[in-house]
């Protein structure tokens, strides 16, 4: 596991430095503001088309290679356009292309370095792991984008596109010396294991084409309240909230008259509740989508209260705990996530859930922005706040009515019901979604 999280650690630095210069990048080549959102969304648009069918290939496909195989065709393309910027021959049609090359295998790395993660420690040490991951992440991050700053002011654009790819070669050349933990090998000799479908399993990995297997694993995702529950109340977050380098920047030097330097204390007070919420979260070892919910409106209401901020001090002084809040939930959400459906199907599910964040990410930024546009940022703020805690409230309100006993369950659509074993609630985190990537 420390060798997975240093290479973790390495390629998150990469990956931030990459997407950090990717921006100024664009900008020289086409000097378009609006060219910029095209190439994030160029390199988006796959999650959301085949996120489902990228995730049915890692359940078919044997991990490890296919996590080192996605590193290497990263790599490969961030070496290729550090040599196009360095023979200038960068352009943006050839930058859009390699953009949605990158978002291609991203369909397929993403869910196979998260599950690859949560092989390599016992079940019973997932919720430490996906701390760890969260914390990797993190930091990663804020060293990756202090590195993009010296590297383009020294060496040029190009060299944080060579660091990025020499950290995708690196994780790739690790995959092979991980030794998955003893739950992992049992489970992938059960799902080998043809007697398991003479006893009326379904095999885990299905025959069918890739697109067969993503229909099922979207049957699947709706056939679990839980996990619908769970992308309801992800969904509403990040529609309404969350995206707090936009909201918070505007308060920032809008209402409150701070400078856009002191936008930087309160960016930098984000990334350290984060570290925080996830040394938290690594003591949670059986998460519910109650507590992701609970967590969520809780975040919603220091959100409305950061729109009610007199000044920067209480600003600062609500956003630790606004933080805190968010990365565990994050942390609970992804242990429900990875862990509530059968080993089989989690692949599957990862691909769902990959395409369902493509939407309400892409979605989430220009509502925010028009809220701003015509509302101003503390209604924005505190409306979308209020929203949040109020929809899962009365989301969970209903949950209760309706399982209380004598009470009516609400009919299962045909469509969801699909011949795939419902898993056993096991609620661990999973060290993934701060993949490799």
């Amino acid at each position: 596991m420390r060798r997975w999280s240093l290479a973790n650690l390495v390629s998150n630095a990469g990956t931030w430095m990459q997407l950090t210069v990717q921006n100024l990048l664009v900008l020289q080549v086409t000097g378009s503001a609006a060219a910029t959102g095209l190439s994030l969304a160029v390199q988006a648009g796959p999650g959301l088309l085949l996120g489902v069918v990228g995730g049915a290939a890692v359940d078919r496909w044997p991990r490890k290679v296919t996590a080192a195989v996605s590193q290497a065709v990263l790599g490969l393309v961030a070496f290729s356009t550090a040599a196009l910027i360095g023979l200038d021959l960068l352009s943006m049609p050839v930058l859009l292309l390699l953009a949605a090359v990158t978002g291609i295998v991203n369909t397929i790395d993403g869910p196979a370095t998260a599950l690859l993660g949560n092989d390599l420690v016992p079940a019973g040490d997932v919720p430490s792991a996906i701390a760890l991951g969260s914390m990797v992440h993190s930091a990663g991050r804020l060293i990756g984008t202090a590195l993009a700053a010296v590297a383009v002011g020294t060496l040029g654009a190009s060299s944080a596109y060579l660091a990025n790819g020499v950290s995708f070669l690196f994780v790739a050349a690790i995959i092979p010396t991980l030794r998955p933990a003893a739950h992992a090998l049992r489970q992938a000799s059960a799902s080998t294991r043809p007697a398991a479908r003479e006893r009326g399993r379904p095999a885990p990995a299905p025959h069918g084409t890739a697109s067969t297997g993503a229909r099922a694993g979207l049957s699947y995702f709706l056939s679990r309240p839980r996990l619908v529950a769970l992308a309801g109340i992800t969904g509403l977050s990040s529609l309404f909230g969350r995206n707090y380098q936009l909201t918070l920047a505007v308060l920032v030097v809008g209402p409150l008259g701070a400078q856009e330097s002191d936008f930087g204390v309160v960016s930098t007070v984000l990334a350290v509740g984060g570290v925080l919420g996830a040394l938290l979260a690594g003591r949670l070892l059986r998460p519910t989508v109650r507590l992701v919910g609970t967590l969520a409106a809780c975040g919603g209401l220091l959100q409305a209260a950061a729109g009610l901020s007199p000044g920067l001090v209480v600003l600062v002084l609500l956003v630790v705990p606004m933080a805190v809040v968010e990365s565990v939930s994050d942390t609970a959400g992804a242990t429900v996530l990875q862990t509530d459906p059968a080993p089989e199907m989690r692949g599957r599910v990862l691909g769902v859930w990959r395409s369902a964040g493509t939407a309400w990410g892409l979605a989430g930024p220009p509502l925010l922005g028009l809220l701003l546009e015509f509302a101003g940022v503390r209604v924005t703020l505190v409306s979308g706040g209020l929203l949040i805690a109020g929809a899962i409230a009365c989301g969970g309100l209903r949950h209760r009515v309706l399982a209380r006993p004598g009470a009516a369950s609400p009919p299962v659509a045909a469509s969801a019901q699909v011949s795939v074993p419902v898993a056993a609630t096991a609620l661990a985190p999973s060290a993934a979604l701060g993949q490799a990537s």
